[in-house]
């Protein structure tokens, strides 16, 4: 096990040198003590005195361009309120940590965690480009991270839903009503969570003996591009059902059908997926894939605990459901 001294023979300082840089002494340099914490963290140094004191401190850091969570509409509200509720009553210190890009580049995630005390994170809205991804397939601070798998590094677990299974339940739905002719609208396919759906829909569709090409499919990063270009593509080509591969994206989707003059769900069916507040109060109220996000939560700090607790636990996935609104019929005879 790596100790104080070992850094400070690697760096040729002091032990207390050592010391001051990891316990932000001031009279310390920044530089000195980047320098310290990069050279404990290539070392494998853990700060053992976190763990004697009365709490312990994890963190949740959300990718802040890419997840809004400050109020209860948003969608990872319910997951950090859920993350909560079962950290804190079990001695964690749990603190909010919205990062960018520029401070990801700034620091490796495991310099970020040492110099901050972090025990471990619940990593919330990152997308496959983000800095820190590469991080955690090297990393040796515990992190579980929401909707991202990272393969080989027993110091991450992933979290989520079955989207294969949400997936199947939106299409078998689907067809059970009739529908043969059914496309998949996406935002981006930057992060990973949505490459599983957009696979799992292929799949899904595939099993159920239904074609797909790629008139059918529309994927875009910006919203006018998926309401402008390829939903009309859509409806111009029968398409009779859209699955979307979220419910902000649907509900954008039902509102322009509705402006381009057709009836919801009289002349097309729409699912949304997430289950968002939003989702009911839409007219009329949007059929979708739930998850169920205070659950997703609590099972992020089911995953952490285990981490820390040297259990390499690798994927923990909820089930999926189906909420069945007013947005969809069954095709008439």
């Amino acid at each position: 096990m790596t100790t104080i001294q070992d850094i400070a023979d690697k760096m040729g300082v002091s032990k207390s040198t050592v010391s001051k840089a990891l316990n932000d002494a001031p009279d310390i340099s920044e530089a000195l003590r980047k320098q310290v914490l990069e050279t404990a963290v290539a070392l494998g140094y853990t700060k053992l005195r976190r763990y004697k004191k009365p709490t312990k401190k994890v963190c949740i850091i959300i990718e802040k361009e890419n997840m809004r969570y400050q109020e209860p509409h948003h969608f990872a509200y319910d997951i950090l309120v859920g993350f909560r509720q079962m950290a804190e009553p079990a001695g964690f210190d749990v603190e909010i940590v919205p990062v960018d890009i520029k401070t990801q580049r700034s620091q490796h995630y495991d310099v970020f965690m040492l110099k901050h005390d972090y025990i471990g994170a619940f990593v919330v809205g990152f997308s496959l480009s983000d800095p820190w991804i590469q991080d955690f397939k090297i990393s040796r601070t515990p992190a579980v991270l929401f909707d991202n798998y990272i393969v080989g590094n027993p110091s991450t677990a992933y979290v989520g839903i079955d989207n294969e299974e949400g997936m199947e339940l939106a299409v078998s739905y689907l067809a059970g009503l009739g529908h043969r002719k059914i496309a998949y609208l996406s935002s981006s396919l930057g992060a990973r969570v949505l490459q599983a759906r957009h696979a799992a829909f292929l799949r899904s569709m595939h099993q159920h003996g239904l074609k797909t090409s790629p008139a059918a499919i529309g994927c875009s990063y910006y919203l006018s591009e998926c309401m402008e270009k390829h939903l009309p593509r859509f409806l111009e080509n029968g398409i009779t059902a859209i699955i979307c591969n979220q419910d902000t994206l649907a509900s954008a989707t039902l509102t322009q059908c509705q402006q381009l003059g057709f009836q919801v769900p009289d002349d097309i069916s729409i699912i949304g997926f997430d289950d968002l507040p939003i989702a009911a109060c839409t007219s009329p109220p949007l059929t979708t894939i739930r998850q169920d996000r205070l659950e997703l939560g609590k099972s992020g700090f089911f995953a952490l605990s285990s981490l820390l607790n040297h259990i390499p636990i690798s994927t923990y996935l909820l089930h999926a459901q189906l909420i069945q609104r007013e947005s969809t019929r069954k095709i008439p005879l």
